[in-house]
């Protein structure tokens, strides 16, 4: 069964998605980093794997990540790191 075009998948770093910001797509990438940030956030399951932290994050990151491209941030694929979660809040 194949994932759709714009599933997050895996990659050597993290996680790769797709947003979408004013019609026009993104590629995306959050580190491996970054979700452990995020994991140590989450009480409810602190041994997910790094597909199943991005799960749980996804609406937030992909809030953040929409935000940083709205506002012009440079990169192909847009990455976001430990420092792009400041202050990690929880879901």
């Amino acid at each position: 069964m194949n994932q759709p075009l714009n599933a997050p998948r895996l990659s050597p770093e993290g996680v790769a998605f797709t947003v979408v910001v004013d019609y026009a797509r993104r590629d995306c990438l959050i580190t491996t980093q970054a979700l452990c940030k995020l994991r140590a956030v989450d009480g409810d399951n602190p041994h997910a794997d790094i597909m199943g932290i991005f799960k749980t994050f996804e609406a937030y990151i992909h809030g953040i990540a929409r935000r940083l491209a709205a506002a012009g941030v440079t990169g192909s694929p847009l990455i976001l790191r430990p420092e792009t979660f400041a202050s990690p809040r929880t879901r």
